[in-house]
């Protein structure tokens, strides 16, 4: 699931592939960038901004993407075989002499001057992974509306950028807080954006990512030894399994009805009440 680590490895991953070079060939499947091609720009650079990539040409353009839930971004050789999707699931294709990049599922794509990215990420909070990183800001931010739920507060970009689903789940849990307690009434609030920046900034060179001392070998969340893939996490996706702290039996539930995206995890002993509006049987 594409958060704002992810979106750091995938912006890593292009501006090595790309940057410095000119395009020999541009693809943009959308409608509305049917006519544009890019090709004989050089590519400046690939920054990522939350869970947004902007990707600068010279002469001020920047592509703008966002993976959302299953986008993706591939990078591949000459000669290799693509492997992202079927054809008719591409939406961008950038080659360069050395290698080809292909868009597969981008819900978001478009292209704006360089001067106006604005447009598309100025509404967002300080970017944990980001230059413009201030968690002075990001606490402000997180404690505007302080009778929000902390999952919901968690999950909005304009608080602090970069945070999704998983990150949420981990963190209210690793703050021993349920996801539903006001934001307000969270003992040492300050403990947030540390946190938050901590876990993506020890995840964000991981292929696989953990916020328990069992899931890698090495790094500062890890145990030592073996890692334990099935142990990478604490409550995220471990609905009716033990809790890994306590044994209690992790429940999950919407924490947004209105948005099916946002199912939370959480132990309800070691993140006591409160808990969702009619909290249904563990699934």
């Amino acid at each position: 699931m594409p958060e704002g680590d992810t979106v750091w490895r995938v912006a890593r991953r292009l501006g090595e592939a790309l940057a410095g070079r000119p395009l020999t060939r541009c693809d943009l499947r959308v409608p509305r960038l049917a006519t544009v091609d890019l090709t004989g720009r050089e590519v400046l650079d690939v920054v990522p901004r939350g869970k947004h990539l902007l990707t600068r040409f010279e002469g001020g353009l920047t592509l703008h993407s966002h993976l959302r839930m299953d986008g993706a971004w591939q990078v591949y050789a000459p000669d290799e075989r693509w492997r992202g999707g079927p054809a008719h699931q591409i939406r961008a294709i950038l080659d360069t002499a050395e290698h080809t990049a292909v868009g597969y599922r981008l819900p978001v794509l478009g292209l704006l001057r360089t001067t106006d990215e604005s447009r598309v990420v100025g509404h967002l909070g300080p970017d944990l992974l980001g230059p413009d990183w201030d968690p002075a800001e990001a606490l402000a931010r997180l404690l505007t509306a302080p009778e929000r739920p902390l999952g919901e507060a968690l999950l909005d970009q304009r608080n602090l950028a970069g945070i999704g689903n998983v990150y949420k789940a981990e963190l209210c849990f690793l703050l021993r807080a349920s996801p539903w307690l006001p934001v307000g009434r969270l003992p040492r609030p300050e403990r947030v954006p540390a946190l938050a920046k901590k876990l993506l900034e020890a995840n964000k060179l991981r292929p696989a990512r953990t916020t328990t001392p069992w899931g890698q070998r090495s790094g500062p969340f890890a145990g030592g030894g073996r890692g334990r893939p099935d142990r990478r996490l604490w409550v995220y996706g471990r609905a009716g399994r033990p809790c890994l702290r306590c044994g209690t039996a992790v429940r999950s539930a919407d924490q947004d009805p209105a948005a099916q995206d946002r199912v939370t995890y959480w132990c309800p002993a070691c993140q006591p009440a409160p808990g969702p509006p009619d909290t249904p049987p563990a699934r």
